[in-house]
């Protein structure tokens, strides 16, 4: 099945309408992540239908999770561009913020969208000192991340971003060992301000185990002594 059909079909099947511009799109971020991913390390998967899959599809889901329209969104750990690139090929007047420590990562997503025409304004800078800068901390409506961190230490890497009555949605999967993180991080949650309201549950061919996006509303202020320095995070958990 080609890089096309994939996207289109896996769109139709979430009811997510997609453009042939936005597959347009997206099918040359997968080119130039193949290209660059030759002389640097980006992703596992690259062969062009895995990554309209395990990349491209994985992300779109989001879009079934929450009204991004209008909201601003902050994609912390944004790595390699997911989810950013897969929403921002979707519809570019998504005002998404990528973050990431990496400055070749950055770099790498501003060159993409310069290529595609599609506007971007990327943060080099580690999660837990960024929000320190003025204007920053509970500025966000939606705070996305996938693959970075267990739920207890990506919540204090990503709540203090967000406004009170915002919702923060984690990428997880569906394995046991997930699920037990999950309970692990509920404790995490409170301490910062958030609750578990509910998931969405979903499966990508091939994939060993269902996926889920877990919906976790900002119900009060985090307290302004998190997030704390990266190392007594991950040394001391909450």
């Amino acid at each position: 099945m080609t890089f096309s059909k994939i996207v289109t079909e896996g769109c139709a099947q979430w009811g997510l309408s997609v453009t042939n511009e936005a597959v347009f799109r997206m099918e040359k971020f997968s080119d130039a992540l193949i290209e660059k991913n030759r002389v640097m390390n980006l992703t596992a998967v690259t062969e062009p239908e895995e990554i309209a899959l395990r990349h491209m599809l994985d992300c779109l889901f989001l879009l079934t999770c929450a009204d991004f329209s209008g909201k601003r969104v902050l994609d912390v750990g944004c790595g390699a561009g997911f989810p950013t690139m897969p929403l921002k090929c979707y519809d570019p007047a998504l005002d998404i913020t990528p973050l990431d420590s990496t400055a070749k990562r950055i770099r790498f997503l501003e060159d993409c969208c310069a290529e595609l025409d599609i506007p971007v304004t990327a943060v080099t800078a580690r999660a837990e000192e960024y929000v320190r800068q003025k204007g920053v901390r509970e500025r966000f409506d939606l705070v996305i991340s996938r693959a970075v961190a267990p739920l207890n230490v990506l919540a204090e890497l990503c709540l203090p971003y967000l406004k009170p009555g915002g919702l923060f949605l984690p990428m997880k999967s569906m394995s046991p060992a997930s699920l037990e993180e999950i309970e692990r991080g509920r404790p995490a949650l409170r301490a910062l301000g958030g609750a578990i309201e509910g998931s969405r549950t979903y499966s990508i061919r091939g994939m060993e185990h269902e996926h889920q996006v877990l919906l976790i509303r900002k119900l009060s202020p985090t307290p302004g002594e998190y997030p704390r320095r990266f190392a007594k995070i991950t040394a001391n958990p909450l």
